[in-house]
């Protein structure tokens, strides 16, 4: 009987170039790669100066008072004025854009309309930043970002309660 001899051999795949080409793409992949910048907004604030305080009406400004769970109250009343039946709860996102579009339009002088944007100690950070972006997409020129007074805490928990 005849003998068969297998002089098959195996084969192999050498791999090292294959390593180079991949060492050489994560080389050019991160040379290339911009890494994202912190988006910031501007935020203005005035000079301390010794100029007069312009008066400004009730009508002409819009105050938002950011509570806890996600909620924001607002009113346009002074603070002899305010009480839970005038504090009213509105919504982020196009709710709150309208609305400041909507009070603007109805001022008594549209130049001088003055958001008033004042965070509870029951809010957080997001919700100010949401606030804070709604004013920039409304073209809001003139907020002010500022405490809130015991007169508006004591409204705001009031409200919350009922």
């Amino acid at each position: 009987m005849a003998e068969f001899t297998n002089n098959t051999r195996q084969s192999r795949v050498d791999m090292t170039p294959m390593v180079d080409l991949g060492f050489l793409l994560i080389t050019f992949f991160v040379f290339t790669t911009t890494f994202s910048s912190p988006n910031m907004m501007k935020l203005m604030m005035p000079d301390k100066s010794d100029k007069e305080v312009p008066f400004i009406k009730y009508r002409n400004t819009l105050t938002f008072i950011l509570g806890k769970d996600n909620r924001i109250f607002w009113h346009q009343k002074g603070r002899t004025d305010l009480s839970s039946e005038v504090l009213n709860e509105t919504s982020y996102g196009t709710t709150l854009s309208k609305l400041i579009i909507e009070k603007r339009n109805s001022a008594i002088e549209k130049e001088n309309f003055t958001v008033i944007i004042k965070p509870s100690d029951e809010s957080n950070y997001r919700n100010t930043v949401d606030v804070l972006d709604e004013m920039k997409i409304t073209n809001q020129p003139i907020y002010v970002l500022t405490d809130i007074s015991p007169k508006e805490v004591e409204v705001y928990q009031n409200k919350v309660k009922l």
